[in-house]
């Protein structure tokens, strides 16, 4: 027989201590996150993620990225200059070979899925 997990109460999963973001070009973010589950290969990772307001870079080299914001507000920068806002239950996806920057509006959690290659 084959298991599903299910997640309830995405807001108030407990993320640990939070950490210094090591890509924050502004706002010394701080983040953290819960791994929920990764596949049996490994090429799957779901998690929950939140970090305090700031910018950052992010780069999708190994892997490809789905976001679910659950709260909080961000702009994401691509790397020819669009940007797009992005707020609570919208979702978004972070395609293999994406690069560019998260400025962060205010404290943000989103539920992630990265999928590597």
């Amino acid at each position: 027989m084959i298991d599903f997990k299910t997640f309830a109460h995405l807001a108030h999963i407990d993320l640990g201590e939070p950490q210094p973001k090591p890509t924050s070009v502004e706002g010394d973010q701080l983040e953290a996150a819960n791994t929920l589950w990764v596949s049996a290969d490994g090429k799957i990772e779901v998690g929950v993620w939140e970090c305090s307001q700031g910018r950052f870079t992010a780069r999708r080299d190994t892997n490809s990225e789905i976001c679910h914001i659950v709260s909080g507000r961000v702009t994401l920068h691509g790397p020819e200059g669009a940007a797009k806002n992005v707020g609570p239950g919208e979702l978004l996806v972070l395609p293999l070979g994406w690069e560019g920057e998260w400025t962060i509006h205010e404290k943000t959690r989103k539920l992630y899925i990265l999928h590597s290659v």
